[in-house]
């Protein structure tokens, strides 16, 4: 029996954009191309196009398509639960992939490297989250945890839990971080009073605190960076 005459279409479309990825690589093609790409192996015998173009206009780019919840995946037409869990385990890989790139080594020699982990991690988080990251004596990481998760725009944050955390890891120096969901990294005046109050709390113990990063879809601000903690 003949192929019909879309499901050949599709295939040739498939194939050449195939074609074009192997032999100019990625940078040869469109966003949306590149979701095509991954969406052929998700939904076979259909015209993923529309689908990828879809994701794209609701959630503005790639980042923030990988970034966004199972729910909201599953709003645009063509993306069921499956292929919801899927884009969402494949976000997953890209964040462990980011933090190996920190592990095993000085956290504070490879900065881009720790941003990048945690600009996937937290940058299209609906709510915010206070994230921190434990060194050892030579600024190797310890642990990576999410220590607090608030509202879209407040999180509590003790400081003698975050100390408390770094004793029982026996960590000697820390890094914060935490996104703003509105995607301006800005630090606001409760930012900046807060890391003061970890930096105080941590002094006595001899826990240094490196940095406090606040993330959003927009970029990064550092508060040393900003000179706003010495």
């Amino acid at each position: 029996m003949a192929e019909p005459a879309d499901s050949a279409r599709h295939k040739g479309h498939r194939d050449r954009l195939r074609q074009r990825f192997q032999s100019a690589g990625p940078e040869a093609l469109a966003d949306y191309e590149l979701l095509e790409l991954l969406l052929f192996r998700l939904i076979p015998r259909r015209d993923t196009k529309p689908v990828a173009k879809a994701l794209l206009e609701k959630f503005g780019s790639l980042a923030e398509v990988l970034g966004a919840p199972e729910t909201l995946l599953r709003e645009v037409p063509g993306i069921g639960e499956t292929v919801a869990s899927d884009l969402k385990v494949i976000a997953a890989l890209t964040q462990r992939m980011l933090q190996t790139r920190i592990l095993d080594q000085p956290v504070l020699a490879s900065w881009s490297a720790v941003v990048d982990y945690c600009k996937a991690a937290m940058a299209f988080e609906r709510r915010e989250q206070f994230r921190i990251l434990f060194l050892d004596k030579k600024n190797k990481l310890i642990a990576d945890e999410v220590q607090q998760s608030g509202t879209v725009d407040h999180t509590p944050v003790y400081p003698r839990e975050v100390v408390r955390r770094a004793l029982e890891l026996s960590a000697t120096a820390i890094i914060l971080v935490h996104n703003h969901p509105s995607g301006d990294p800005t630090p606001s005046r409760a930012d900046v009073e807060m890391t003061h109050r970890i930096i105080e709390a941590a002094a006595p113990l001899d826990i240094i605190i490196h940095d406090h990063i606040i993330i959003g879809r927009g970029g990064h601000a550092s508060l040393k960076g900003l000179s706003l903690i010495e």
